[in-house]
């Protein structure tokens, strides 16, 4: 039998490595004193063989996005519990949304003085037209809070309404080449958009433009092949430290 395996891939760069590490041995250790056998140290996911990875059913603890459960990882990933998203501009309990982000110049194109405030309510704050002949980079069509989100608020394809679409492969690279030019505005999650303006130099010059709506953030998940009991001791552990319950319908 395969020893189980775990991991926290989302949120962890390798400036913040000590963050991730202080978060999982909270886990993991109170999972382990809840009977769950939990590996020592986190693993990596390979994520040119990520949909292999997430299938594997000796994953007994990670993170993922609701985009790619939404695509179909539902059916062989269990969601636990959500994270806290409050300490980030732009969360708020187990909400997120993504900020969207340019460079000053795009900002004064469309007439904006500074940052976009964070919307009172659930709905988003986009502009009429934000992506007309502007050049969107996007970590990938199945991300949530880099694609799928934009594309629900504005009702429409992004890559239909822009002028041209860059797939960079991750939030930090899409901030990266929007600093850099290679895209002019990119939907990155208020977490991610976090780090960046914490380690990422490219984040120093880039202007918050506007909001998706609120969505659920990133679930800690397991596999559907994880015994029933040791899921929800999972759970336990999760909501013991503050997490939040998965919405009803979404497990």
């Amino acid at each position: 039998m395969t020893a189980p395996h775990a991991s926290l891939p989302m949120y962890d760069w390798p400036e913040t490595s000590d963050e991730t590490q202080a978060d999982w041995r909270a886990i993991r250790d109170g999972a382990r004193a809840r009977g769950v056998p939990m590996p020592e140290a986190l693993s990596h996911p390979d994520w040119a063989n990520i949909d292999a990875y997430w299938r594997d059913p000796a994953l007994i603890f990670s993170q993922t996005c609701w985009g790619p459960l939404s695509l179909g990882l539902i059916d062989v990933l269990r969601p636990l519990a959500q994270p806290d998203y409050s300490r980030f501009l732009g969360g708020r309990g187990p909400f997120y949304r993504s900020a969207l982000i340019a460079r000053a110049e795009t900002a004064a194109q469309m007439g904006l003085a500074g940052p976009v405030a964070v919307p009172t309510g659930p709905e988003p704050a986009l502009a009429e037209g934000l992506m007309a002949e502007r050049r969107f980079g996007l970590n990938g069509r199945d991300s949530l809070s880099g694609y799928l989100s934009l594309k629900h608020d504005l009702g429409a394809d992004p890559c239909a309404l822009a002028a041209e679409c860059v797939v960079t492969g991750g939030h930090r690279a899409s901030v990266i080449a929007v600093a850099e030019g290679r895209a002019d505005l990119a939907a990155i999650d208020c977490r991610s958009w976090d780090l960046a303006l914490r380690v990422e130099p490219a984040a120093a010059g880039l202007v918050v433009i506007g909001w998706t709506a609120e969505r659920p953030g990133l679930p800690y998940i397991t596999s559907r092949a994880t015994a029933p009991e040791l899921a929800a001791r999972l759970k336990e552990q999760l909501t013991g430290m503050g997490c939040h319950p998965v919405a009803a319908g979404r497990e």
